[in-house]
């Protein structure tokens, strides 16, 4: 797997703590950190072109293999969370991203994020686990997709989901 360094870009993800997200401490729960940064990856996946709609283009998608969570500080219902992301290596079936949660205001990191997608066909993963693709990959994969130009001009976008 080779470092992306041209992909530079910071993806934008911004999502509100519902109060139904708060636990008994009166924080939000560790399940919904991993639900906030499963959305900003999702919106990355859109951004870049191989979300859903490269899903249904192609029958193959993307699965989150491996993911690491690092919870720094609180946060409590109503709290407004950006989740940047950057991309930190790719090859022909995998894409590491790197995603840091902040609570404003002042920007403080509130936890963070390291996820390993893989490239999978989707015909070949029921029942057996995701399994690389011959097919999907023969095709444009989904690292090849993602261009230095498209990253910068998806890096530029924002998302937002839910208040």
């Amino acid at each position: 797997m080779h470092s992306s360094e041209h992909f530079k870009p910071r993806f934008v993800h911004r999502e509100s703590v519902r109060p139904e997200w708060v636990d008994y401490n009166g924080h939000m729960n560790v399940a919904y950190y991993v639900l906030v940064f499963d959305h900003a990856t999702d919106a990355t996946l859109d951004q870049l072109g191989i979300g859903e709609a490269y899903r249904l283009d192609s029958g193959c998608s993307v699965f989150v293999g491996e993911m690491h969570v690092n919870y720094l500080r609180e946060v409590v219902a109503g709290d407004e969370l950006h989740v940047a992301t950057r991309l930190l290596a790719t090859d022909e079936k995998r894409l590491v991203m790197f995603h840091e949660m902040m609570c404003p205001p002042p920007a403080r990191v509130v936890a963070s994020n390291e996820v390993l997608c893989v490239h999978v066909d989707l015909g070949l993963t029921r029942g057996d686990g995701p399994t690389p693709s011959p097919r999907c990959c023969a095709a444009p994969s989904p690292t090849r997709r993602i261009s230095p130009a498209r990253a910068q001009r998806a890096g530029s976008a924002s998302h937002s989901s839910g208040s």
